[in-house]
């Protein structure tokens, strides 16, 4: 691209060099060049107009050096596409009626300013995601703080190891390091995916549990996580997990229309038993979620077997009585 060139097209390319800034954590200044058709020199140059501008592009030390944008004083505007636009909305509404503490208010001002930069192509989607869209949080689900979220999704985004005090069940706080992978929400609940090299394996946390989270500005190669995807691997571990309660039951239901009739997702495991029949492992902390389960099960109105803690079966029992009552 000739000097000319460069110059007439500099505004547009300084909004994509912007863009590609806030997309990744460093780049270098050659791929910088490739994907925006200049040379090394244009880049440096526009670096500078960036900065002149009072974005904080620092440069990063290397073999080819590079750039990276970072903290400032002041939050730069974001560069967002299409689908980017809409799933930020889409995040927006979610998060207003979710389990992030005191984020309900922010995240409603933060979607009205969104609405209002919008190109008009773009209204229409938007009105219908704030319209037709809405979260129904869980009513047992801690809630948790932003602030710590925001510090575990950076350091999954950067592979950097942070350090926090973590509570147990039992109550008991330890000092953790862990190389963090995902951060998760299920059921209200929100964990995060992280590989302990202390241990040696795979750990998941209770973000509510998380205490004095602090990076360690330590970085680490990503491992192999051992499932298709985090919430594959979190599913899989809750249906396996021990837990205080665990109750068994045989349905003459196949697997697929037990799951057809329940309001939500087992806490636990259903195993198919050929076409007509299915065994159930419901596992959990609180007997009363045990309890409900078996008694959905039993509302279905097919042949079943227990095998369940007689604290299990007496509060089974109890529920009987109250409803024949």
């Amino acid at each position: 691209m000739s000097e000319i060139s460069a110059r007439k097209d500099m505004p547009a390319r300084l909004l994509r060099l912007l863009a590609m800034l806030q997309s990744r954590r460093e780049w270098s200044g050659s791929e910088l060049a490739e994907r925006l058709g200049v040379t090394d020199r244009t880049i440096r140059r526009d670096i500078d107009r960036l900065r002149a501008l009072d974005y904080p592009v620092a440069g990063v030390t290397g073999t080819a050096g590079g750039y990276r944008l970072t903290s400032g004083r002041n939050l730069p505007p974001l560069l967002l596409d299409d689908d980017e636009a809409v799933a930020v909305a889409i995040g927006l509404v979610t998060a207003a009626s979710g389990s992030v503490a005191g984020i309900e208010e922010s995240s409603m001002r933060a979607l009205a300013k969104l609405e209002q930069v919008l190109p008009a192509r773009l209204r229409p989607r938007l009105a219908a995601v704030s319209t037709a869209t809405a979260a129904v949080p869980h009513p047992d689900a801690p809630r948790v703080d932003p602030s710590v979220l925001a510090v575990l999704a950076s350091c999954c985004r950067d592979r950097e190891i942070p350090s926090f005090d973590y509570r147990d069940r039992g109550g008991q706080t330890r000092a953790r390091r862990v190389e963090p992978h995902s951060v998760v929400t299920v059921r209200g609940y929100w964990y995060l995916l992280a590989y302990d090299p202390d241990r040696g394996d795979w750990r998941i946390f209770r973000v509510d549990r998380i205490e004095e989270i602090r990076p360690t500005h330590r970085h680490f190669t990503p491992r192999e996580l051992p499932a298709p995807d985090a919430a594959t691997y979190l599913t899989r571990s809750f249906s396996t997990a021990p837990y205080r309660y665990t109750a068994w039951v045989s349905v003459q239901l196949s697997a697929k229309a037990l799951r057809a009739g329940l309001f939500a997702a087992v806490p636990g495991s259903i195993e198919e038993r050929g076409p007509d029949g299915c065994a159930v492992r419901l596992s959990a902390d609180s007997a009363e979620l045990v309890v409900q389960y078996v008694a959905a099960i039993a509302a279905l109105g097919a042949e079943f077997t227990l095998d369940a803690p007689e604290v299990i079966n007496e509060r089974l029992r109890e529920l009987g009585r109250r409803l024949a009552g």
